[in-house]
């Protein structure tokens, strides 16, 4: 029996009459139906978010907010293999990905962001004023108030959590969105939610779609203080716009077109397999992924042989078995997406080195969303297809000469998410890396996180950073507060 998908609002589950399918990428089956939120909803949600900031999780302490963030995370890892199995029906990935990766990232989120708001410190000065009088001038923080995140549908708790957890830790009450193709582990989050007796009102899980249907219902209420999101750069503009007359605060996680470098003084296999990483994980369907890879010309012929032989080597399989490297597209649309860049691809004059078609296996999976990963060579630098985000298993290798080429090539992009550089020379590294236009470089390794590091993009992949002490920033207002402690020396005879 297909499992139903509701909202949780103000501590309560709640169903819609309007329903859509969730379906499996793997076969196209359908696993749930999701009720779909109403503007009516949205604004039931959004209220029961300010209510609870003038309730019990608006007087919860730091310390205290810290340890409902302990609980969820407890919840999750005694679900854990429920959480695993939420991802995998609702995304096609392997079961290996969800166990080792998606899932215990999740709950390192609410930890981290418990252990870091226990820690979290004010600043304080003490002014002396030209007079000689003193004063004290301390800053505290404050939640925004009801905070909207949008999270996107290719790493659906990992990246959930990424938002939710901030928001909480910092005292906000949250109205949420998982994506409409990925709505099953954070419906489970809310379950947990309910179980542990979280603060009603404070944390709520809105199902639906982003254009007009809940997603422009939350972003649109003018009771909202700020909006996250991690998506689409067309649709982080769309949100710029809708809120803008509010001056609302936002944070953005966007698109990417990610370059590659690498060296002929890399480690050889080290790189291949690098690429293999950041060009196919999660199908390419990561923002992170390298798209673009860029190789200096003496190793080039070579390094596309043995890109091309690991990328034939890659075995598309069922979620569960442990052979399995790529799993499917998120939906039939995204499908149709990649394999429209397949053909432009050819009629911009691309060759293609592996792939650059559907698979076909002779049983239910050819009725799923599967393409197989994809190597061109041979576009100029300003085909579509290197200047448009794909999303897909696919990458473009092409040649360099010099350092100061591929640092050019690898910026002439409307994105700036990551790079990933591979060189033995430290020097290089050193000195390539800060020329990077892009909020992350990676240097012989890809996808290796910190969470105390700031982590978005530049231009198109976004605004402002998230991740430690930046999302500290992000998801409070900052107020300072003098006090006069004593008054200007005395000037009279005595």
């Amino acid at each position: 029996m297909a499992q139903r998908i509701q909202h949780y609002i103000g501590g309560r589950f709640v169903d819609s009459a309007r329903q859509f399918a969730n379906l499996n990428p793997v076969d196209g089956t359908v696993v749930g139906q999701v009720c779909e939120a109403s503007a009516a909803e949205v604004d039931q949600a959004v209220q029961a978010a300010k209510a609870a900031l003038q309730g019990d999780w608006g007087r919860c302490s730091p310390a205290q907010r810290a340890d409902w963030l302990e609980k969820l995370a407890a919840g999750i890892e005694q679900r854990f293999e429920a959480f695993v199995q939420a991802e995998v029906l609702d995304t096609g990935r392997t079961v290996r990905q969800a166990r080792t990766l998606d899932v215990p990232r999740a709950i390192a989120n609410f930890r981290f962001f418990a252990n870091l708001v226990r820690q979290a410190h004010t600043e304080c000065f003490e002014t002396i004023a030209a007079d000689g009088s003193r004063a004290l001038n301390y800053t505290v923080r404050k939640p925004l108030g009801v905070v909207v995140a949008i999270s996107p549908w290719n790493l659906p708790i990992l990246l959930f959590s990424w938002k939710v957890a901030p928001a909480l830790a910092l005292g906000n009450a949250v109205v949420s969105k998982p994506s409409e193709e990925t709505p099953s582990s954070a419906f489970l989050l809310a379950q947990v939610a309910h179980d542990i007796g979280f603060p009603a009102g404070a944390f709520n899980v809105l199902q639906g779609f982003g254009g007009d249907s809940a997603g422009q219902a939350m972003i649109s209420h003018p009771d909202i203080d700020a909006v996250t999101f991690t998506g689409a750069s067309a649709t982080g503009a769309h949100i710029m716009k809708t809120v803008a007359d509010g001056v609302k605060d936002v944070s953005f996680e966007l698109g990417g077109k990610n370059a590659a470098i690498v060296f002929e003084d890399a480690d050889f296999d080290a790189a291949v397999d690098g690429v293999v990483q950041s060009t196919f994980t999660n199908s390419g369907q990561v923002c992170l992924c390298s798209e673009r890879v860029l190789v200096q010309r003496s190793i080039y012929e070579r390094f596309v042989a043995a890109l091309k032989a690991r990328t034939e080597a890659l075995v598309l399989g069922r979620p569960d078995d442990p052979a399995t490297d790529i799993g499917p597209m998120i939906s039939k649309k995204h499908q149709a997406k990649v394999v429209s860049y397949f053909e432009l691809a050819r009629q911009e004059g691309a060759t293609v080195v592996t792939g650059g078609d559907v698979p076909v296996f002779g049983d239910d999976r050819d009725q799923g969303f599967w393409v197989r990963p994809t190597i061109w060579t041979g576009l100029p630098d300003d085909a579509r297809c290197l200047r448009e985000e794909v999303f897909g298993p696919v990458c473009h290798v092409a040649p360099f000469d010099t350092e100061a080429q591929a640092i050019a090539r690898a910026n002439d992009s409307d994105y700036g998410l990551a790079t990933a550089i591979w060189t033995r020379d430290l020097s290089r590294a050193h000195r390539v890396s800060p020329q990077m236009r892009s909020g992350l470089v990676w240097v012989n390794t890809w996808y290796l996180r910190d969470l105390r590091t700031p982590f978005g993009g530049v231009r198109r992949s976004g605004i402002g950073r998230e991740g430690g002490r930046h999302s500290l920033d992000f998801y409070s207002e900052v107020t300072n507060i003098c006090i006069k402690i004593q008054d200007a020396p005395s000037t009279g005879d005595h």
